[in-house]
Order: structure tokens, then sequence, then C-alpha cells
């Protein structure tokens, strides 16, 4: 099973396969993640708050 690996929630198989490099097995952030984003190899603090 595929997990965040800034929250560790749940992610599709489907979720991975389009978001994360094709070396990677689990994305660094998800939409469970609102106040991240993925900045280049990074994940940083969101600048603004995205909408729900």
């Amino acid at each position: 099973m595929e997990e965040c690996q800034n929250c560790g929630s749940f992610v599709t198989d489907t979720y991975v396969r389009v978001f994360t490099p094709p070396e990677e097995d689990q994305p660094r952030v998800c939409p469970d993640c609102p106040d991240m984003v993925r900045d280049g190899a990074d994940v940083r603090q969101a600048r603004s708050t995205r909408g729900t």
C-alpha cells in the first residue's frame, strides 16, 4: 500500500503513477497535505492556502 511521505495518508496506485517520478514508490505530498506543496526535489509549506 502506498503512503504519502509527508503525512502517511493512503494514496492510490494511479495517484502514485501520475504524481511521482518513475524511481519513487511514494509521493512526497498528497491531497491530504493542504499546507504543503512539492518544490523541485523538496517539500515546502504553501505560501497561500489552497481552496477546498
